[in-house]
C-alpha cells in the first residue's frame, strides 16, 4: 500500500497569507489549503510596520486547524517576501515590530551608505540589484537616525528565519532569504563584515547560516500545547518566496527563463554560479541564492501591484479578473506605455493618478477608463518584460529559448499571451501555487524522499498541467516595442 507523506507550508506573502497542506503520494503532489488571512502594513508615527504577532496568532490558528486533521505531519516551513527583519534583544525577545520594506525612511539610505562603501564594491561583494528597501540600506537608515532599537539589538533575523524561531526557540538565517540583504557575499554565500562593519553592525549579530532543507529544530512544548501538534519539525526551507517559487519550476532541460510573477515580477535564470560583471552591475541584476547552491539571476519589476492598486480605485470594474481581462482586450492597445518601474507607482496615494500624472508629464494620450488604464498597464507590462529579458539574454551563459512564468500572476491569460508576443518565444505558465509547492518540495527532500531539484522538478511537473501561449502579431508587437522605449525614455 502506498506511503502519502504531509508536509506544512506556511506561506506569507506582501498582502496575505495561507496555510498549506501538502501530501505526496507515489510520485505526485497534491495542496490543500487550511487557512487563508490577510495582513496589511500598518501606518504608526510616521512609519511602516509588519504586525509579527498577528502573523504569528494566524500561523498558530493554522497549526491547529491542521491538528484537526489528525495525520501524521512530517515537518513545517515557512517562506516569506525578501530583505526585511526583526530585532532581538539579549533576553530572546522581539525588540518591537518590523520595519515594511514600503517604510519612507530609506528614501536617501544608498546615498548615505555609499559615503561609507562605494556603490561599486558593494554590487562587488554582493551582486545584489540596488533597491533602497534592501536589508543593507535599510539598517543604514536605522544608523542614520539614530534608532534605539538597533542600539540594544543582540541578533538580527530575516523575518521567516524570525518566525520559525517563535515556534522553536532556535535561530537560524536561511541562505536564501539572507543573499535579498545586499550584504551576503555572492561568490563566499557568507555575511561581509566589509559592508556591516560601517555601520557598527557585527557579523556575530547574526544566527548560523544555513542551507534549504536544514532542520531548524521541533516546535516547542508550549507550541505543542497551543496547536495540538507534537514534536513537528520545522525545516528552514528557501525562505525567500522566490527561492521556492523558483524550485517549484517544471522544467525539465537548461535553457529556460523564468518570471515569478505577482505583486512583483521577478525575471531570471538559474545558474551555478554568479553573474557579477561590469554589465550586470550597468543593467542593476541582482544574484540571489537558490537551491543546491543555484544562483538565481534576476531582476525586480513592479508586477501586478500597479494593477491592484487601480482596482482599488475602480468603482465600476467587475470584480472577477476573468472579465476584467476580457474586457481589456476588447480595447484599443498601444495607446499609452507607462514605465512600470518609476518612481511615481512605488507607493502613490493614487495609482490612477500617478498613471494620469505620467501620462501628461510624457506628453501621451491619458487612458480614462478602467478598460484603457488596464490595457495600459498589461501593454506596458509586456513590454517591460521584454525590455528585462534582452538584457538577460545579453547576461545568460546559454541561449534561453523559452519562458516559465509561475505564482499566482500566471493565470492572467491576457498578460500571458501579451508576453509571448512582446519576447517572441514560447510562454509555459503554471504552477499558481508555485511558492507552497517549493517550500513543500523542499521539506520532501529534508525527508530524504527526493534526493536533487532534478527529481523535485519531476514530481512538479507530474502533479501540475501547464498551459502554453505562442508569440503572436510578431511584427505589431515589434512596432510598438520600439514606441515604448521612445514613449518611456526618460
Amino acid at each position: 500500500m502506498s506511503k502519502t507523506y504531509h508536509f506544512v507550508a506556511i506561506d506569507l506573502g506582501a498582502t496575505s497569507g495561507r496555510t498549506i497542506l501538502g501530501s505526496l503520494t507515489d510520485g505526485k503532489l497534491s495542496m490543500k489549503e487550511i487557512t487563508r488571512f490577510k495582513h496589511l502594513i500598518y501606518k504608526m508615527s510616521g512609519h511602516y510596520y509588519w504586525d509579527i504577532y498577528h502573523l504569528y496568532d494566524e500561523i498558530l490558528k493554522g497549526l491547529r486547524e491542521v491538528a484537526k486533521l489528525n495525520i501524521p505531519v512530517e515537518s513545517i516551513g515557512i517562506d516569506t517576501w525578501g530583505v526585511d527583519f526583526v530585532l532581538i534583544g539579549k533576553d530572546g525577545q522581539l525588540l518591537r515590530t518590523p520595519y515594511s520594506y514600503r517604510d519612507p525612511h530609506t528614501a536617501n539610505a544608498m546615498e548615505e551608505y555609499f559615503k561609507l562603501v562605494p556603490k561599486n564594491r558593494v554590487y562587488e561583494i554582493s551582486g545584489i540589484q540596488f533597491m533602497n528597501f534592501n536589508s543593507l540600506f535599510q539598517l543604514s537608515a536605522m544608523v542614520h537616525h539614530g534608532d534605539p532599537a538597533l542600539k540594544v539589538t543582540d541578533k538580527i533575523l530575516f523575518l521567516p528565519d524570525a518566525l520559525s524561531y517563535l515556534l522553536t526557540g532556535e535561530m537560524v538565517t536561511e541562505r536564501t532569504i539572507l543573499s535579498t540583504s545586499s550584504f551576503m557575499d555572492a561568490k563566499t554565500g557568507e555575511i561581509s563584515s566589509e559592508l556591516l562593519s560601517p555601520l557598527g553592525i557585527s557579523t556575530k549579530q547574526f544566527a548560523p547560516i544555513v542551507q534549504p532543507g536544514h532542520t531548524i529544530g521541533t516546535l516547542t512544548a508550549d507550541i505543542q500545547r497551543q496547536t495540538g501538534l507534537g514534536a513537528v519539525p520545522v525545516i528552514a526551507v528557501a525562505g525567500h518566496d522566490t527561492g521556492s517559487a523558483v524550485a517549484a519550476i517544471p522544467a525539465d532541460e537548461e535553457g529556460y527563463a523564468y518570471l515569478s510573477s505577482g505583486t512583483w515580477s521577478l525575471m531570471g535564470i538559474e545558474t551555478r554560479k554568479p553573474i557579477i560583471s561590469e554589465q550586470s552591475y550597468t543593467m542593476n541584476f541582482t544574484n540571489e541564492g537558490g537551491l543546491d547552491n543555484t544562483t538565481r539571476v534576476l531582476k525586480n519589476i513592479c508586477g501586478m501591484w500597479i494593477l491592484e492598486c487601480c482596482r482599488k480605485e475602480w468603482t465600476d470594474a467587475p470584480q472577477s479578473y476573468d472579465k476584467l481581462y476580457e474586457q481589456t482586450q476588447q480595447t484599443e492597445g498601444f495607446k499609452t506605455f507607462i514605465f512600470p518601474d518609476a518612481p511615481e507607482f512605488a507607493a502613490p496615494l493614487s495609482m490612477t493618478e500617478a498613471i494620469r500624472q505620467y501620462c501628461i508629464r510624457t506628453k501621451q494620450p491619458v487612458p480614462e477608463s478602467y478598460t484603457e488604464q488596464a490595457r495600459c498597464i498589461f501593454d506596458s507590462l509586456a513590454m517591460r518584460y521584454r525590455q528585462v529579458f534582452e538584457m538577460l539574454q545579453e547576461l545568460a551563459p546559454f541561449k534561453i529559448n523559452k519562458l516559465h512564468i509561475i505564482g499566482g500572476g500566471c493565470q492572467n491569460y491576457l498578460l500571458n499571451q501579451y508576453t509571448a508576443n512582446a519576447i517572441g518565444i514560447p510562454v509555459y505558465t503554471g504552477p499558481v501555487e508555485a511558492t507552497s509547492i517549493g517550500n513543500i518540495i523542499v521539506q520532501a527532500k529534508a525527508a530524504n524522499l527526493v534526493s536533487n531539484l532534478i527529481e523535485m522538478r519531476k514530481i512538479v511537473a507530474d502533479s501540475i498541467e501547464m498551459n502554453t501561449y505562442l508569440p503572436q502579431d510578431k511584427e505589431i508587437w515589434e512596432k510598438e516595442y520600439q514606441n515604448y522605449l521612445k514613449a518611456t525614455k526618460s
